[in-house]
């Protein structure tokens, strides 16, 4: 696990290129605190920030090149399946130097080319430049775990880890209205856009190939060399089916793990207290001795905490658990740091949860494994049992319909256990009356279409932006976010869909950052390549029907966890933003960032509409504002920061 960045200059290169690449560079210093590296090639210039994980030793240091010198890489991630291609290269012929897993990538794309991405398992972004062909190949890991961000100009195309890395080439700081329009939905920025309007996102499983650096495209298409979409059938009506279905999860699932425990630094386990990780932990304590494994609790936030149920499974298992309990005052506390390393608007509020596990775990472990992916993969959120029903609807939900003169009273906010039934509910009853693709987007958003147009100032840069980029870009956009969903399809499109979107442009972002911001290596197990096309093939009802969620997994793995952890709601967590918005936070919102000065100053949000969500907001009746001044509070915080000054 490392960071990567890297310039080509398409005409002079700069005098000071090697100071500017050492400060692209130091830019990633938390993702690779262990070595750094930088190496210029007439008009191109690589770097590399390392954190040691596999072959610590100076030999496995990046830049990394070939024998012969005729190839570079640098290279952020972990190949599990190292071992064995390195096996096989070596019957064809190669002879390597070091033992880690840099050295078999390269050596990989050496004997096989671009197709050596399909025989990659582990998680990836790198860059391999040729100099005798002055070419360069970057490429991305099939789910969009590691992240690879890049910029092409007229006078250069750099790449890099992370935006914050490449903006010391002089990249153009200018606000895409397109992503903030969809970042007012969903609280992130899906791929391929960011917050910046000539930085993109490389998608997950997907390559850019330039043969000739000196004759770069003005656009650059991106190549795809993987997708995951194999939708499930029917079920097959045998017991004995099943069983053997969950047997071969079983042993996809192990077999995961175990290549994911390969390591020359100490490891451990998140262990959050629900299925997922406790799975994840269980089949990882037989496999390590004395296995390390860390939870966090919320003292003041009761209903969330679930470390009674990770010590069980820690008790179960025999692993040497520690739990950080954490007051909303230490959330508080982490506030500012966890938007200080954000380089682009992101308002999922875990994230501050996410970033104090990862900075106490780094404390211990410089390797944790969680369980991120299970539930995009085996249907584990309330709206995947929300559309079930829809699809599969009891008797009574025709009388839904007429509560909506009683759920017009009901509080609507994720304040309270009665709000937050409220605001499922009364998004249930207004999803049953959209299309698939309607449905689902409303339900993975936070605000309306209509909402988020309010917000936005109709100025002659949002003009501008909307008809140069043929009738507005976030249409195409989101049609293309939504092309799973079809009409004839069932709810593993859904599922299909989360993973693409939600769980590479949320969940992996958040785990991905909020590590990297510790030096510490988050590892997926359920997001091996083998499993999830696997996963994704299996039948709707393997993992969800009218009373059970991720079905298949939880009865796969009965017998290694405490019964106590089954049958019970899933809770997740909520940060208590409403109460810090009317205590701490009041004066950052009314003196600062969602001032009304400030507002029309800067020009870009309708200052009628920030005013009456201000006013909701302190009111006896909130609803959920709260989200949505959190979602403006993260991207006024980054605008201050990086487009201020522009």
């Amino acid at each position: 696990m490392c960071g990567i960045v890297g310039c080509y200059w398409k005409s002079a290169v700069p005098e000071n290129a090697e100071a500017i690449l050492r400060e692209a560079n130091d830019q990633l210093s938390k993702r690779g605190p262990d070595a750094e590296g930088i190496y210029i090639n007439e008009n191109l210039g690589l770097g590399h920030r390392r954190l040691s994980i596999i072959d610590t030793s100076a030999k496995s240091n990046q830049p990394f090149f070939s024998d012969d010198k005729s190839l570079t890489i640098v290279f952020n991630g972990e190949i599990f399946n190292f071992r064995e291609l390195r096996e096989e290269l070596i019957k064809k012929g190669h002879s390597f130097r070091t033992s880690g897993d840099t050295e078999v990538l390269l050596k990989a794309y050496q004997s096989f080319g671009k197709k050596c991405l399909n025989k990659l398992n582990g998680f990836f972004a790198f860059a391999i430049f040729d100099h005798n062909k002055q070419s360069l190949f970057l490429a991305r890991d099939r789910f969009g775990i590691k992240p690879l961000v890049y910029c092409n100009t007229d006078s250069q195309f750099s790449f890099a880890s992370e935006i914050k890395a490449i903006l010391p080439f002089g990249v153009k700081r200018e606000l895409n209205y397109h992503a903030l329009f969809t970042y007012l939905q969903l609280s992130y920025i899906p791929q391929p856009v960011t917050a910046f309007k000539n930085v993109r996102k490389l998608p997950p499983g997907h390559f850019i190939e330039i043969k000739k650096l000196n004759k770069i495209p003005d656009e650059i298409e991106p190549t795809s060399y993987y997708e995951s979409s194999s939708y499930g059938g029917r079920a097959e009506a045998s017991a004995k089916k099943y069983i053997e279905t969950k047997d071969q999860l079983r042993a996809l699932l192990e077999d995961s793990i175990e290549q994911r425990l390969v390591s020359d630094v100490p490891i451990g386990t998140f262990l959050s207290g629900g299925v997922d990780s406790s799975i994840i932990s269980a089949i990882a304590a037989k496999k390590v001795k004395g296995l390390k494994t860390f939870s966090i609790g919320f003292s003041d936030e009761e209903f969330f905490d679930e470390t009674e149920y990770a010590k069980k499974v820690a008790d179960k298992i025999g692993s040497e658990h520690r739990v950080f309990s954490l007051s909303n005052h230490d959330l508080y506390d982490s506030l500012l740091n966890t938007l200080d390393y954000l380089d682009e608007p992101f308002a999922d509020s875990s994230a501050l949860a996410v970033n104090l596990l990862c900075e106490r775990t780094s404390e211990y472990v410089k390797v944790a494994l969680s369980g991120d992916g299970a539930d995009e993969l085996f249907s584990g959120y309330n709206k995947h049992a929300a559309e079930f029903r829809i699809r599969n609807p009891h008797i009574g939900d025709k009388l839904l319909p007429l509560a909506g003169p009683a759920l017009s009273f009901m509080p609507k906010s994720r304040n309270s256990r009665l709000g937050n039934f409220g605001r499922q509910l009364d998004k249930f009853i207004k999803g049953r009356r959209l299309s698939k693709t309607e449905r689902y987007w409303l339900w993975a958003s936070i605000q309306s279409e209509e909402e988020a147009n309010y917000f936005i100032k109709e100025g002659p840069q949002v003009r501008q932006q909307r008809i140069s980029d043929e009738a507005f870009v976030y249409k195409k956009l989101k049609e293309q976010w939504l092309k799973p969903i079809t009409k004839q399809g069932n709810l593993n499109e859904v599922l299909i869909t989360d993973q693409s979107l939600v769980l590479a442009n949320d969940m992996l972002r958040k785990v991905d950052s909020m590590s990297m911001a510790h030096s510490l290596e988050v590892r997926t197990p359920f997001l091996d390549h083998r499993l999830v096309e696997f996963v994704n093939k299996l039948p709707v009802e393997y993992k969800i029907n009218q009373g059970m969620r991720k079905r298949i997994l939880q009865d796969a793995f009965k017998n290694d966890l405490p019964s106590e952890l089954y049958n019970r709601p899933k809770k997740g967590f909520e940060v208590p933003l409403l109460q810090w918005f009317r205590t701490e936070l009041r004066g950052l919102i009314e003196d600062e960032l969602l001032n009304d000065e400030f507002i029309e100053a800067q020009g870009i949000f309708n200052q009628d509409a920030v005013s009456k969500l201000k006013t909701r907001l302190f009111s006896k009746n909130p609803n959920d504002a709260a989200a949505s001044v959190w979602i403006m509070i993260v991207f006024q915080y980054w605008w201050k920061k990086y487009l201020a000054d522009a």
